[in-house]
């Protein structure tokens, strides 16, 4: 490893352990939830993150219907797994919070209830993917069905949760709309974001190129047999 080339990846963990010392002990546990809060500074940077990720997959796969370049339907495809994986841990880690607060890994509040439809959407996506072998097909339909999904974020992420009375914590940590925290929790909160943001852009280039390799092998295996 190059440490001229790769040094981002090396503050990327020296962070993230400074991430987690802070997360349990330098951030204050907030009123009404004590040592709960830790959950926070993982749940809510994999939430913005899996946001995140899907929006990068619909702008990329809006390239690939424009330009049919093949990298841009593997950084559609990557970025929308990884966005998946990082729903499914915000998915846990929000279970997590709930047996403690609620004393159930799962109540069906507006919150859980908007994550499990946006998981299954997705999930939707991935399968589509896997059932069409022909490449250019593939990509397209997968194309469209992204850009459309992605419509959905914003409403199960930030709309539907809020229309609905809930249970989740926002009245607490997050008055009025605003991000009220104590400044050690902003600290740590705010880090951690910034750090799954690196985690990401990492994640979404290994994967990337790794499909790009296996993209490369199946067509020239292809070549050989025609």
């Amino acid at each position: 490893m190059s440490l001229k080339n790769d040094w981002w990846k090396i503050l990327i963990g020296v962070s993230m352990s400074v991430m987690i010392y802070g997360a349990f002990m330098y951030a204050p546990p907030a009123k009404g939830l004590g040592e709960s809060t830790r959950v926070l500074y993982f749940h809510v940077p994999c939430a913005w993150i899996g946001s995140l990720a899907f929006l990068v997959s619909a702008i990329y796969s809006i390239l690939y219907l424009r330009r049919q370049k093949v990298t841009d339907d593997i950084y559609a495809a990557s970025s929308a797994q990884i966005g998946f994986v990082f729903t499914i841990l915000a998915t846990v880690t929000g279970s997590i919070w709930a047996k403690e607060i609620w004393h159930s890994y799962w109540n069906w509040d507006p919150r859980q209830t908007s994550i499990f439809f946006l998981l299954m959407i997705y999930a939707a996506y991935l399968v589509l993917r896997s059932a069409i072998e022909e490449f250019d097909k593939r990509a397209r339909l997968a194309a469209v069905y992204s850009i459309i999904a992605f419509v959905t974020v914003p409403f199960f992420t930030y709309i539907a949760p809020r229309i609905y009375e809930s249970l989740h914590p926002d009245p607490i940590i997050n008055a009025d709309a605003k991000i009220n925290m104590e400044s050690r929790m902003q600290h740590v909160l705010w880090g951690s974001t910034f750090i799954f943001i690196g985690l990401y852009y990492w994640l979404l280039k290994i994967k990337s190129k790794i499909a790009l390799i296996d993209y490369t092998v199946e067509n020239h295996e292809l070549q050989e047999e025609g």
